[in-house]
């Protein structure tokens, strides 16, 4: 069986991973915005707008996710332990 104090260790980790990942993310789209928009729009056949928009929805998502999946459990875990 897996300690408490292993498992706030392993979302930890995966929180700080997730994060890393996102701030990666808008520091790529930021520096490359017209390439990036510019070659997705091309990739899934939309107008660089909606690229765009559907960037920053993504992006979005993904923060709450970390946030809801990553670390709430680990705050969860620590007031366990």
């Amino acid at each position: 069986m897996t300690s408490i104090d292993t498992l706030a260790t392993f979302f930890g980790w995966c929180a700080v991973i997730n994060i890393g990942v996102l701030v990666l993310a808008v520091l790529v789209f930021s520096l490359f915005h017209d390439i990036f928009a510019t070659i997705t729009a091309a990739m899934f056949g939309v107008t660089k707008p909606e690229a765009e928009v559907t960037f920053f929805r993504v992006f979005h998502q993904y923060r709450f996710a970390v946030l809801i999946l990553n670390f709430v459990p680990y705050l969860a875990l620590k007031i366990m332990s």
